[in-house]
């Protein structure tokens, strides 16, 4: 068995529901003024996201978990989005089918918000 990282990915109400659409297994395609998809390193920061960015944007906002095959995220570079605690990976749009096929089991929710 491949070694995993441990991901989580804040999302909105849309996103999600084509989440569970995909029996929990996959990310949809990005939109056209979404060139990258950013999982980020920290459950922490997912919820500031989901909470602070989600809620006000949509109504509601998720925190995802999720594992990827660590061979396959090896070859990108964590990026940090304005502080040591903002760690995220950025996958280009055009490698998003890659990215989900290297997810080892469900994505699952981890918290919701408004609670």
């Amino acid at each position: 068995m491949s070694e995993t990282a441990t991901l989580w990915r804040p999302t909105g109400p849309q996103e999600l529901a084509l989440v569970e659409q995909s029996g929990w297994t996959s990310w949809p395609p990005r939109l056209p003024e979404q060139p990258i998809f950013y999982p980020v390193t920290t459950e922490e920061y997912a919820i500031k996201i989901a909470r602070d960015w989600n809620v006000p944007a949509s109504g509601s906002g998720y925190v995802t978990r999720f594992a990827v095959r660590k061979e396959f995220l090896d070859k990108y570079d964590v990026q940090l989005a304005g502080g040591r605690e903002h760690a995220e990976y950025w996958i280009p749009a055009e490698e998003l089918d890659e990215f989900n096929a290297a997810i080892v089991g469900k994505i699952e929710v981890t918290r919701t918000y408004p609670e």
